[in-house]
Order: structure tokens, then C-alpha cells, then sequence
């Protein structure tokens, strides 16, 4: 299609893994070191949030309602803080790559502070986190010490035995075979403590995600309060642009035009002689075209705000704007009951767009433009032939569509390899 500019975004997805690794781990002696300061980290400061819970709980649990339910919500606020440090710690240390969740909006007043606090599910979240955490942490302080402490102490054992320092703790051997053996169990122990860790950190990353991070309804409203405001933006611009092109285009013409119809009155009312009836004959023609230029340029404007022809449906709509475009374009509609009008203005956007890019970009000799619904989606596949290579790009127009497809909760997808073909995939959500 494009190879800036043509094709919708592909969603969002978070980096893969290195090959070989484990989730959300990447490689290299820096992460090993990050991991294994969480881990020494992470029991220190899981005892210091499971007191402080505990403590606000036991606390707001045996007062009165009156000091009670304020504690209470003071405790989850509290557990919200502590579970944001939390957050930045695994992404900073783990490289756990969550959204945050949505930030905390208290109601008015003291009284809807409170409200909003005693019923803030993010608050309540990084409570059962912290009530959780020191089981994970202490698999992950005893791994580390286990592995990497137990490892070093053997492997220093050839060092500490000449000088007398073997110590009380560990294996003992009195020949130096015997306490080279030592240090070869000690290399044995420390070679996979950086996947032992590892493992041991899984629990802890999935309880980071798990309550600590943006759940997939919150996410979804989220995207949707953001695609709302882009629209309503847009919607106000696309306001902004009607005044302007009235103001500018058919206003001005239209006075134009009174003044000639003016002038042609005048000149009727002045005398009726052969001369002055062929100039107004003139100005009335001039008129007349004037009148009709005008409106041409508000059906095109009022084309560009919705499409009269998709009173008659979405296909007949479509298959009108295949013709508009210079290369071929194979049209295909299965749809087993028609859409609502939201749905089908979407559809017919996106497919204007996404041809005008096809043709503007990608060297294509022909389109496909396939419509089908089933399964609670409708389904909307525009390709092409051309060089392949698309991409989201500034200033291509994509961005609105991908915004116009959010507002209804629908996603756009974009396969387009070097070479091509292109193929852009946009599902909306049917109302049942």
C-alpha cells in the first residue's frame, strides 16, 4: 500500500523475549546484576510493606467506624504508593513491562476522598500484593543465597583453606584434590544460578502484572477514553474546517451572487431599452452559473461529512467509490444483515483512506476491497499488489482512522512485508 504512509498501525504489542529466555527477561551480565539486587532487595522491603499494611489494618479493623473507615481508606491509599514503588522497581530491576494502572481521581470533599479511596480497586490490589509478596521474595532471597552464596562460598574454598579460613559452614576436605573438588562444585553452583533466579523471579513478575499492573478492562477503557478525546478534537478541527470553507467558499459566492442579482434588477428597473436587456441578460447567465458552481461545492462538502449514498447501503456506497479511483478495484461484500449507520460511515472512511493511500503510494496495479460480518465483528480487508513495505508515517491521515476505529472499540492490523502484497485489516464490533 504505502510505504510511509499506507497502512493502519499494527496494535500494540510488547517486545518478545530474546530467544532462549525466559518472560519479560532479556540477557546480558547487566540484567543477571539487576535481578540480583531485586532479589536481595525485594524481602527487605516486602517485611516493611507487609508490617505497614498489617499494622494500618489491625488498626482500622479494631477501632470504631468512626476512626475505622478512614484508616481503612488511608490503608489502601497507603498500599497504592507502596505498590507504585513496587511497579518501578520490576520495571527499572525486571524489566516487567506493564502499563500503570490508572491514576487515583478522589471525589469532592473530605467525604468523597474517602469514598473513592475505600473503593479505589488499585488501592485495594497492591493490599493483596503486599500481603503476598514476602512468600516470592523469600523464594527469591533464598534462590539467590542459595546459588550464588552457596556457590561463592565454594568456590573460595582453594583460597580460604592455605590460610586456614575453611570456616564452619560448607564442605571440608584435607587434600588438595579434595578442595580443588570444592571449588569445582562451587563453579557447578554458580553456573545456573542466573536461570535458577530467574525462575524463581517468574512468580514475583506475575504477581507485578497481576495486581500491580493495568488490567485488560481498565486498559480497554482507557484506550477508549483516549480515542474518544482524539475524536472529539478531531470533531471540533472538522467544525472548525465547515466554518471555514463556508465562510470562505459558498458564503462569499452567495453574496456574490446578490450582488449580481442586484445589479441585474437594477439595470431592469432603470430602462427597458435593447442595450440594458442584454447586459442584464448577461448578468443573470452569470448568475445562474455562479448559483450552480455553489452547488457543486456544497454537495462535495457535504459529501466529505457524510455520504449521501450510504442511505442506500454499504455496498452500493462502496461500490460508487471504487469508480472514483484510476486502478482497478475488486469489491466484495458479504454482510448477513446491514450495519448501523455508525458502523458503516467508519467502514466507508477507512476504505476511502485506505484506496487514496493505495493509490498515492504503493505502485499497485489493482485493489481488493473485501466487507464481510460474522461473529459479532465486521471485518474489513483492503490489499493491493503494489511494493509492500507500509508503515504508520506523520501526517498520512492514518492516525484519525485508527482513532475513528477506537471510538467503537475496533482495531486496526497491518501485514505488509517488503515486496509486498499489502493487506490492511480493520474489525469493528457489531451491536447485537
Amino acid at each position: 500500500m504505502s510505504r510511509p504512509p499506507s497502512g493502519p498501525p499494527a496494535p500494540a504489542t510488547s517486545p518478545s523475549p530474546s530467544s532462549g529466555s525466559l518472560p519479560g527477561t532479556g540477557s546480558g551480565p547487566g540484567r543477571v546484576w539487576r535481578e540480583l539486587g531485586y532479589a536481595l532487595a525485594g524481602l527487605p522491603l516486602a517485611v516493611i510493606g507487609l508490617l505497614l499494611v498489617l499494622a494500618m489494618l489491625l488498626t482500622a479493623l479494631w477501632s470504631t467506624a468512626i476512626v475505622g473507615l478512614p484508616m481503612l481508606a488511608v490503608t489502601v491509599r497507603g498500599a497504592r504508593y507502596l505498590g507504585a514503588v513496587d511497579l518501578g522497581l520490576a520495571r527499572l530491576l525486571l524489566d516487567v513491562r506493564t502499563p500503570a494502572p490508572a491514576p487515583f481521581r478522589p471525589g469532592p470533599g473530605p467525604i468523597g476522598w474517602f469514598v473513592s479511596a475505600l473503593g479505589d480497586g488499585v488501592g485495594w490490589r497492591a493490599a493483596v500484593y503486599l500481603l503476598v509478596k514476602p512468600l516470592t521474595a523469600l523464594l527469591a532471597l533464598g534462590t539467590a543465597v542459595g546459588f550464588w552464596g552457596g556457590g561463592l562460598l565454594l568456590l573460595s574454598y582453594p583460597v580460604r583453606w592455605p590460610a586456614g579460613y575453611a570456616g564452619a559452614w560448607g564442605p571440608h576436605a584435607d587434600t588438595w584434590p579434595g578442595v580443588l573438588l570444592v571449588g569445582v562444585a562451587g563453579l557447578a553452583l554458580l553456573a545456573p544460578a542466573p536461570l535458577a533466579l530467574r525462575a524463581a523471579l517468574l512468580p514475583e513478575r506475575f504477581l507485578v502484572r497481576a495486581l500491580l499492573g493495568r488490567t485488560r478492562n481498565s486498559a480497554r477503557i482507557g484506550h477508549l477514553e483516549e480515542t474518544r478525546a482524539r475524536m472529539a478534537e478531531e470533531a471540533t478541527a472538522t467544525l472548525r474546517r465547515i466554518e471555514r470553507d463556508l465562510h470562505d467558499g459558498p458564503q462569499a459566492r452567495l453574496v456574490a451572487l446578490a450582488m449580481s442579482l442586484g445589479m441585474a434588477k437594477d439595470e431592469l428597473a432603470a430602462s427597458p431599452r435593447e442595450d440594458r436587456l442584454r447586459r442584464t441578460r448577461d448578468l443573470v447567465d452569470a448568475a445562474h452559473r455562479e448559483a450552480k458552481e455553489i452547488i457543486a461545492d456544497l454537495r462535495l462538502l457535504i459529501h466529505g461529512i457524510y455520504p449521501p449514498v450510504l442511505d442506500q447501503g454499504l455496498e452500493p456506497a462502496l461500490a460508487m467509490l471504487a469508480t472514483r479511483f484510476t486502478l482497478p478495484v475488486d469489491l466484495r461484500v458479504d454482510l448477513p444483515r446491514r450495519p448501523s449507520a455508525a458502523v458503516e460511515a467508519i467502514v466507508y472512511f477507512c476504505t476511502a483512506e485506505l484506496l487514496a493511500n493505495v493509490v498515492r503510494h504503493s505502485g499497485a496495479r489493482r485493489a481488493i476491497v473485501e466487507v464481510a460480518g460474522g461473529g459479532g465483528l465486521l471485518r474489513l480487508h483492503v490489499g493491493d499488489d503494489g511494493t509492500g513495505g507500509a508503515s504508520m508515517g506523520a501526517g498520512t491521515g492514518l492516525p484519525g482512522l485508527a482513532a475513528r476505529v477506537g471510538v467503537v472499540d475496533g482495531r486496526l492490523e497491518i501485514d505488509s512485508p517488503p515486496g509486498g502484497p499489502t493487506v490492511v485489516t480493520v474489525e469493528v464490533p457489531l451491536p447485537t
